[in-house]
């Protein structure tokens, strides 16, 4: 493991703060004994694998910071400088004839060392590290797919998988509204999650239609699942987290919301979920809860064995 990739994403500052020359243990002891005394904060440090605690009393650490801390444990390298300077586009257009053809599928056992596992797949995946993350915890047990309409975030985002070793993570660079369904119908496993994580919100009205969630990705991912898969979304912005939801809503006779077939999960009165149930934070949402936004979420579950005994029943 080395210092710089836990180095990955913080500020000038930080990275010149004085570490003398020490083993792995000690520095591993001395940047959490840093991260918890130089700021009028708490922090819980997790085992390995197991997701940062962060519970500030200020902002004196930048939301960058945040990220970094939260994603540690990946420890990834830093990329050369055509890689490393990405600048994000908030809003690309995926109306653009570049996205007009559905991506060319990937061959699943040169992506994947067992195709055959339960596939996640993440729709707006950005940078890639929470399905890196989720990747690495979950190692020969699922398969995690990042559809990204962001060019250099996959071009980074392939690198990191490659250089840190995950054979279950893989990102393709595509438009998912008119993608997804081709690149999941060849997946030889089954499709047990999809999530939508605070997409781009496009919130001109006239831009409505540039949304990653409309009817046909919709009908696609609900087509697609397998019984007793699911679909977890997320905004910061209430108005795309209530248009998202009115998508999902309209397929109630095969999504049912996780709290209807799981009683223990709670919502509050308005029906969002109350804890994300993914065990780590998207860069998208530490930001937002850096500024105090709140973030919206909502699950679904696929039960449409339930919708064939109705539909049977009436026969």
């Amino acid at each position: 493991m080395s210092r710089s990739g836990i180095m990955v994403g913080l500020s000038p500052t930080f990275r010149q703060t004085s570490f003398p020359s020490m083993g792995l243990k000690g520095f591993s002891f001395r940047f959490k004994h840093w991260a918890c005394h130089s700021y009028t904060r708490m922090v819980t440090f997790a085992s390995c694998s197991d997701q940062l605690q962060l519970q500030l009393q200020d902002k004196q650490l930048s939301s960058p910071e945040l990220v970094a801390l939260e994603y540690a444990d990946l420890n990834l390298p830093l990329p050369d400088k055509e890689l490393g300077n990405v600048r994000i586009r908030q809003h690309v257009n995926p109306l653009k004839t570049t996205f007009s053809v559905p991506v060319q599928v990937p061959h699943w056992n040169q992506v994947f060392r067992d195709p055959t596992l339960p596939l996640m797949v993440d729709i707006g995946s950005g940078s890639g590290r929470f399905l890196m993350w989720l990747g690495k915890k979950n190692a020969g047990v699922r398969n995690y797919l990042g559809l990204e309409i962001r060019e250099k975030l996959v071009n980074r985002a392939q690198y990191w998988v490659k250089e840190i070793n995950l054979d279950n993570v893989h990102f393709i660079y595509a438009n998912a509204t008119n993608s997804f369904k081709q690149v999941v119908s060849n997946y030889p496993g089954p499709l047990m999650l999809v999530s939508i994580l605070c997409p781009d919100p496009h919130f001109k009205k006239r831009h409505h239609k540039r949304r990653v969630v409309q009817k046909p990705l919709v009908d696609s991912i609900a087509a697609s699942l397998m019984d007793g898969g699911e679909v977890l979304i997320q905004s910061d912005v209430y108005e795309v987290a209530v248009d998202m939801r009115f998508q999902f809503d309209g397929e109630s006779n095969t999504l049912k919301h996780i709290d209807e077939v799981d009683s223990s999960v709670l919502c509050d009165s308005e029906g969002w979920l109350l804890k994300n149930p993914m065990g780590i934070r998207t860069e998208r949402e530490i930001h937002a809860e850096f500024e105090g936004a709140k973030i919206y979420r909502r699950m679904y579950r696929k039960c449409f064995y339930q919708h064939e005994a109705i539909s049977s029943s009436s026969i």
